[in-house]
C-alpha cells in the first residue's frame, strides 16, 4: 500500500540523523559531481505541506507563459521555442505549447507532435560542432504551463556529463550571448528546414 505524505516523511526521518539530515547521496561521490563530499551537508528534512501551494500560472489568466505565447525564436501554430538567457552551457532552450496545457492535459495529437519536435530539437542542437549532447528535462513543479528544457553539453567536457549538468550550468560563468544567439538561430533554421514553422527575423 502506498504511503501517505506523513508516512513518507516518517519513513525518511528514520534514515536521518538527529538534525533530520539524510546521508549524502551516492551521486555526490560520482566524478561528475560539482561538489566535494567533504564538508557537504544535506538540508534538514521538512514536514509535508498540504494542500500544496499553487504553481505559477495555475489560472491561465495569470500565466506568464501564455502571455508570452508570441515570444521566442521559432513557432508553429501550436508550439514555440525560446532561448533561455544567462546560462553557463553553450545553449539552453525551452519548448512550450502556445496554448495552456500541462503534460497530463496535452491532447494526443499535440503529444505526438511534442515527441517529434523533441527529437528534431535534439538533432539540431547536437549538430552544433561544439556540442556533444542535448539533455532534455521536464520538471513541472514550478509552473503549470508545460515547458521542456534542452541543455547543450559542450564537447569534451566530461565533468559536465549526465544528470549534474543543470547544476554545473548554474555554477559556470555566463556563456557569451552572441555565440548562444547564433547557435539558437542555427537550431531554429534547422527546425524550419526539417519540420516547418517559422523563426523570428531577429533570431
Amino acid at each position: 500500500m502506498a504511503m501517505t505524505p506523513d508516512e513518507f516523511y516518517d519513513h525518511a526521518r528514520a534514515a536521518a540523523d538527529g538534525e533530520l539530515r539524510l546521508p549524502l547521496a551516492r551521486m555526490t561521490s560520482w566524478d561528475v559531481s560539482p561538489f566535494e563530499p567533504e564538508g557537504l551537508r544535506v538540508s534538514p528534512l521538512r514536514p509535508p505541506v498540504l494542500p500544496e501551494p499553487p504553481r505559477h500560472g495555475e489560472d491561465p489568466a495569470d500565466c506568464g507563459m501564455c502571455k508570452a505565447r508570441d515570444e521566442g525564436l521559432w513557432f508553429t501554430d501550436h508550439w514555440r521555442l525560446a532561448r533561455v538567457e544567462g546560462v553557463g552551457v553553450p545553449l539552453a532552450l525551452m519548448l512550450y505549447p502556445r496554448d495552456h496545457y500541462d503534460l497530463a492535459e496535452l491532447p494526443d495529437g499535440l503529444a505526438a507532435e511534442m515527441g517529434v519536435l523533441t527529437t528534431r530539437v535534439v538533432r539540431a542542437v547536437q549538430a552544433l560542432p561544439h556540442v556533444s549532447r542535448a539533455h532534455v528535462y521536464r520538471l513541472g513543479d514550478g509552473a503549470a504551463h508545460l515547458h521542456l528544457w534542452f541543455f547543450a553539453r559542450p564537447a569534451g567536457q566530461l565533468q559536465l556529463f549526465g544528470s549534474w549538468l543543470p547544476v554545473w550550468d548554474d555554477l559556470l560563468p555566463e556563456y557569451p550571448a552572441d555565440a548562444a544567439l547564433a547557435d539558437a538561430t542555427a537550431v531554429a533554421d534547422a527546425l524550419v528546414a526539417s519540420y516547418g514553422g517559422r523563426r523570428t527575423p531577429t533570431a
